[in-house]
């Protein structure tokens, strides 16, 4: 039986709660280009969770609640829009032939991230998973040409997916709505204590920019 939405974004949200004990502040060099599954994003809005939540625990909830969203779509198209799911089914066997699919299979904490670091200037890769993903792609046949009256009918059945992915958002946001209590209620118990850890140690380094157990520097030093 086809568990009802308000069941789905329950369970997710159950699932993110599991998870966010266990997430910790990243400490490697951030990215400069926003995230596009969540800036903006709507769902965020609903949930709480603001500009001011860390990016690592805004993105897996909207991970999670994105494949609910996807799901529902999906079997939407199956039911209702022959033409662009033939062209998903194409498109699923072309990604099968793929030897190499670094971005399946992630946990919703890492889905839709970029593959690769920013590069540190000066310091280019020798590789990177996105090229060597595109070098497996481009050894794949692409899709077969549509014709004009074919594009049509595909852009057609496109704009009702899109109508109803947004139908199904909308009614995901307002159920979320409900769980903002111990959404919020987690955000303060786990993330919050290790930001205001974070902001510490930072203030104690700005006080105390030289190692406690450094010899006092005499004022020729310090001039030089």
């Amino acid at each position: 039986m086809e568990r009802s939405l308000e069941t789905q974004v329950s369970q997710a949200v159950d699932a993110w709660l599991r998870w966010l004990p266990r997430w910790e502040p990243a400490t490697h060099r951030g990215r400069l280009a926003p995230c596009r599954r969540c800036f903006g994003s709507p769902v965020l809005s609903a949930a709480g969770l603001g500009s001011d939540v860390p990016h690592g625990v805004q993105h897996g909830l909207s991970t999670r609640v994105k494949t609910i969203v996807d799901h529902a779509v999906a079997v939407y198209t199956a039911r209702n829009l022959p033409m662009l799911q033939g062209e998903l089914d194409q498109q699923a066997a072309r990604n099968r032939a793929r030897t190499y699919r670094p971005a399946e299979g992630l946990e919703p904490e890492y889905e839709g991230l970029p593959l690769d670091p920013e590069p540190q200037p000066g310091a280019p890769f020798l590789f990177t998973i996105a090229e060597l993903a595109q070098q497996v792609d481009a050894d794949v046949p692409e899709l077969p040409a549509l014709s004009d009256d074919a594009k049509a009918a595909l852009r057609q059945e496109v704009g009702l997916a899109d109508d109803y992915a947004n139908l199904v958002g909308r009614e995901v946001c307002t159920l979320l709505l409900r769980h903002r209590l111990r959404i919020q209620s987690a955000i303060t118990q786990y993330v919050e204590p290790q930001i205001e850890s974070m902001l510490e140690e930072l203030s104690r380094s700005l006080d105390s920019p030289f190692d406690p157990g450094d010899p006092p520097l005499h004022r020729g030093e310090r001039d030089q």
